[in-house]
């Protein structure tokens, strides 16, 4: 996997920032992590030989591929390279090693708690059905947890390619799982497709089961699609929510309401949303008062996971160690986490700020 030293930015230009604390460290959680996309790169090629999968070289060479998706052509590459990774997910010993992978890397990066995001509709074929596939995950996630002290949970997301059927039948599901680790429900793929509004049933549905409404919206699309979340979804939080900062009053909207903007700064210049990692929005959102939780979007196709994203705040926006460390609490305060955990978390958070 590509890492980023606190020396350089993505691109490799020598940074003013000065190179602060140990950011793997520091604690925080992870909200904005997709279930194929936190492969290793190594585990995905030993899968594909183990079942006779064809990877082409953008998945096969260890970098992470050069992908660009702001438009269809460069999404539907960006989708194919991910079914081919997900096509080498189908027994449930697959599905414990990722898991237990995802989170030793996330314990290596300093992550404390975790919520993974998966449409087990994806993985079903496979593993016997929707519920039998859910249950292996969620019984992969409690596995995982208890081997790596990572506090992990699940966020079951609809897909808006598909009907909206099928998302009330996914929202239905992970509202009965909700005791067994579901505590959020998501939707996922290209926002420029369909409307939220054609989603709102299911995130009602999901609502009144207790889970946490977190749509993605605001990176392919521009700032209508953020407030599409909040009008029609009711968004507690937003995946992405980056092209926010387009819209001043939506800004200042976001940060009235406390919605946490799940923030993925190198997918964002991986697909070309932003051209460079210093265009990322990063100070804008701050500055507005907007929550934002980093997240690592997809590590097997994007090459960078948390702790990286820390590094670019630093390296190429010039975060202090204590807006870093405010990072980090606004990650804790947008997740699920039950009180005490979230009290405990910003008590450490305050712990590394403090060290000398």
């Amino acid at each position: 996997m590509l890492h980023f030293p606190a020396s350089a930015s993505p691109g490799g230009r020598a940074s003013d920032a000065p190179t602060g604390r140990n950011l793997r460290l520091l604690p925080k959680a992870h909200l904005h992590l997709h279930f194929t996309g936190s492969m290793r790169s190594d585990t995905l090629i030993e899968l594909a030989d183990k079942y006779g999968v064809h990877l082409p070289e953008a998945l096969s060479s260890g970098e992470p591929p050069k992908l660009r998706a702001t438009d269809e052509r460069g999404w539907f590459r960006f989708q194919r390279l991910y079914d081919i990774a997900r096509s080498c997910l189908r027994e449930p010993e697959d599905i414990q090693r990722l898991v237990r992978e995802a989170a030793e890397e996330d314990v290596r990066d300093g992550s404390r708690w975790l919520e993974i995001q998966v449409d087990p509709t994806s993985y079903a074929p496979r593993l016997g059905g929707l519920i039998p596939a859910l249950e292996i995950i969620l019984d992969a996630v409690d596995r995982a947890a208890r081997d790596t002290g990572l506090g992990m949970r699940v966020l079951v997301a609809a897909n808006r390619m598909k009907h909206p059927l099928d998302a009330r039948t996914l929202a239905r599901l992970a509202v009965r799982y909700a005791d067994r680790g579901v505590v959020g429900f998501g939707l996922s793929n290209d926002e420029r497709r369909g409307f939220a509004r054609d989603f709102d049933r299911a995130f009602a549905i999901a609502r009144e089961g207790g889970l946490l409404a977190a749509p993605h919206g605001g990176e392919l699309a521009g700032p209508s699609s953020v407030r599409d979340c909040l009008d029609d979804l009711r968004a507690a939080r937003v995946g992405h929510g980056v092209r926010a900062a387009e819209d001043p009053r939506l800004l200042r909207r976001l940060a009235d309401r406390q919605v946490t903007c799940e923030v993925c700064p190198a997918s964002n210049v991986a697909l070309g949303v932003y051209d460079k990692a210093e265009d990322v929005p990063l100070r804008a959102l701050f500055e507005a008062g907007v929550p934002m939780a980093l997240g690592a979007d997809d590590p097997l196709l994007f090459g960078a996971r948390l702790a990286d994203q820390y590094e670019l705040a630093r390296t190429s926006h010039g975060f202090t160690d204590a807006e870093l460390a405010e990072l980090a609490r606004q990650s804790i305060r947008g997740s699920a986490a039950p009180t005490p955990v979230r009290d405990g978390l910003i008590a450490e958070i305050d712990a590394w700020l403090a060290a000398a």
